[in-house]
């Protein structure tokens, strides 16, 4: 009897990467990463380099933990999961110091306690140790990625309005604010720059994403 394989990018696989970015999202719906994410958002560089990170190291640690799954005794699932991670932080915080260098003084230690995120380990023990590797890479991906858009957004209200700049990856410092504003006695929010206002801006998104999707409220 021949069993038809399932498309890769079917519509059921693409909903793995589609969900996080809106009601499965990791940081505003299951409250997960909340501290990296407001610990790098000062500026869009370091959280767009992070969210990079943190992306691939989620992905390709559930595609392995996916293609082990079969061998690893429950007993040291943990530890074995903790290996692959811990394998993959390295890997990427040497590719951070050997391309760029100054980003990864500024995110400083948050690079090695993505060792820690709670998106990892909840998606390789409740994804990757239960599906096929394909899924578990996309499960891995989506999730990494709406991590990456939530620090995204944060850093850039938190960039602009906190400095007046705008900072990217390679591009480099760009300046948004015209000069002639400040002549006009436009001053930038220093509240902005500080940790407070990561979360309040937070606060809002959560605000915003449930008022647009109420069956998310708790009853």
């Amino acid at each position: 009897m021949n069993i038809e394989k399932e498309p890769l990018f079917s519509a059921k696989n693409l909903k793995l990467i589609r969900e996080p970015l809106n009601k499965k999202n990791p940081i505003i719906v299951l409250i997960l990463g909340v501290c990296s994410a407001l610990a790098v958002t000062v500026k869009m560089e370091p959280a767009i380099v992070m969210g990079v990170s943190v992306t691939l190291v989620v992905g390709f640690s559930n595609l392995i933990i996916s293609l082990l799954r079969n061998s690893i005794p429950t007993r040291i699932r943990i530890i074995v999961q903790l290996v692959v991670v811990a394998a993959l932080v390295i890997l990427i915080d040497q590719v951070l110091r050997a391309f760029l260098y100054e980003v990864s003084l500024q995110l400083s230690v948050f690079v090695g306690l993505i060792i820690t995120n709670c998106i990892l380990m909840g998606r390789l023990e409740a994804f990757a140790l239960g599906n096929k590797p394909w899924k578990s890479l996309l499960d891995g991906f989506g999730n990494g990625v709406g991590y990456a858009l939530i620090l995204i957004i944060v850093s850039f209200f938190r960039e602009l309005l906190g400095s007046g700049t705008l900072t990217l990856p390679i591009i480099g410092e760009l300046k948004i604010i015209p000069h002639s504003f400040y002549e006009f006695g436009y001053v930038n929010n220093g509240l902005m720059v500080l940790p407070p206002m990561a979360l309040i801006l937070l606060g809002i998104i959560v605000w915003i994403h449930r008022a647009r999707n109420k069956e998310l409220i708790e009853k």
